[in-house]
């Protein structure tokens, strides 16, 4: 049985679906070795909306991981998302005392980028770098050990809703597990499916969840915009289900075999079977009935897309185009639905990095638990608060943490 400091678990707390991955370190790096996925039914649009239920999920899906890994859980590293998910950039200056850039210098300009005034029922999540200038001398990714007397710091804050994070934290801590960090799902998401090269040259992380859709814009291999859109696969679900009078059990069945993005793709003969509410006997329906329902509603997220990453300002900065990732991307004809739309080349994220179960979690429905457990793995031996400890909260980071670079 591995030890409890070699393991990393990521919990995915999304709309349809919870996600516990187990992930373990090796000499060769990160493997996965345990799964474990629970339908979700506490959650609307990536807020948890009823507690025990969300609870029970969790507790199904951390115990299924657990018996597929052999290993006991008690820790997590929890994933947030939702409308509530607020950023902006920002800059700190700090007069470096000995010449020389330390630790301490960096922990300090930091935090005089953090000290901004926003609502008391809003906190602080990630505070994230992008550039530091020394002496007017831009573009420095790590400043630690160089010579100057004027550090100067870019950096990108995330802020949530005080409530929705605690919420979660709660759902954790009476399923007995500690959260050892709150990580916000398209910064997972990314650490999971983008390239290096793709931040530098700039992209667009799309990740379409159950219910929310999450933006994450990287430039110059920093993060420079987040966004959630409450908009999901949960939509499309519930239209297929109206549009087909099916039930929605059978209609999210029915969107994952036989769905497609663009009506163009299917051909006008292929048919398939449809049951019907109220014990109705089921009826042959063409295909591309199912995709003019589909069609017009994944057009329409991708418009929103469109229309944060126009508001973000770096629309024309990204030469990587855009990466789609999360569950209701599997749908055929998505990639190339999302270039018509957005106008860039589009690609299907996958996770990778990972080994173990590659096969299992090779899709972009775990995306961000992938992502969480290398966020982990990223900051094993940095310390974090103690969600049991009620003398803390979950937004008092240690100095430590703001060296944190993606």
């Amino acid at each position: 049985m591995a030890k409890r400091e070699e393991l990393v678990v990521g919990l995915d707390i999304g709309t349809t679906k919870i996600a516990a991955l187990v992930g373990e370190i090796t000499d060769d790096g990160l493997d996965i070795i345990g799964v474990g996925t629970h339908p979700s039914t506490g959650l609307k649009k990536g807020v948890v909306v009823h507690i025990d239920e969300t609870v029970r999920s969790i507790q199904r899906a951390v115990e299924e991981a657990e018996h597929m890994a052999g290993v006991e859980i008690t820790s997590v590293y929890a994933g947030i998302a939702g409308a509530h998910i607020k950023s902006l950039n920002s800059q700190g200056v700090w007069a470096v005392k000995d010449k020389e850039v330390k630790e301490s210098d960096i922990a300090a300009v930091l935090e005089q980028a953090k000290a901004i005034n926003i609502p008391q029922d809003r906190q602080i999540l990630h505070v994230l770098p992008q550039e530091y200038t020394i002496d007017h001398q831009d573009g420095i990714k790590e400043p630690l050990g160089m010579s100057g007397v004027r550090l100067e710091a870019k950096v990108h804050l995330v802020t949530a809703s005080v409530s929705s994070a605690q919420n979660i934290i709660k759902c954790c801590h009476r399923c007995g597990l500690q959260v050892a960090d709150v990580v916000l799902e398209p910064l997972a998401s990314a650490e999971s499916v983008l390239h290096d090269d793709e931040k530098e040259l700039g992209v667009a992380l799309i990740d379409i969840g159950g219910g929310t859709t999450d933006v994450a814009i990287f430039s110059d291999g920093a993060i420079v915009y987040t966004g959630v859109l409450p908009v999901g696969g949960q939509q499309l679900t519930s239209d297929i289900a109206y549009g087909l009078r099916s039930p929605s059990s059978e209609a999210e069945r029915i969107k994952h075999k036989y769905g497609c993005a663009m009506i163009s793709m299917v051909g006008d003969e292929e048919m398939m079977e449809v049951p019907s509410v109220g014990g109705r006997p089921a009826r042959q329906l063409r295909r591309q009935s199912l995709c003019a329902i589909i069609e017009p509603r994944v057009e329409e997220i991708f418009m929103l897309v469109k229309r944060e990453i126009e508001k973000s300002g770096y629309e024309d900065k990204l030469a990587s185009g855009a990466v789609i990732t999360g569950g209701s991307t599997i749908l055929e004809g998505t990639p190339e639905l999302a270039e018509l739309v957005l106008g860039m080349p589009v690609r299907r994220g996958l996770p990778k990095g990972v080994g173990g179960l590659v096969d299992v979690v090779k899709t972009p429905s775990y995306a961000t638990g992938v992502g969480l457990v290398q966020y982990g793995f990223k900051n094993q031996g940095i310390r974090h608060f103690d969600g049991s400890d009620d003398k803390h909260t979950v937004w008092r980071r240690m100095r430590a943490w703001f060296g944190e670079v993606f």
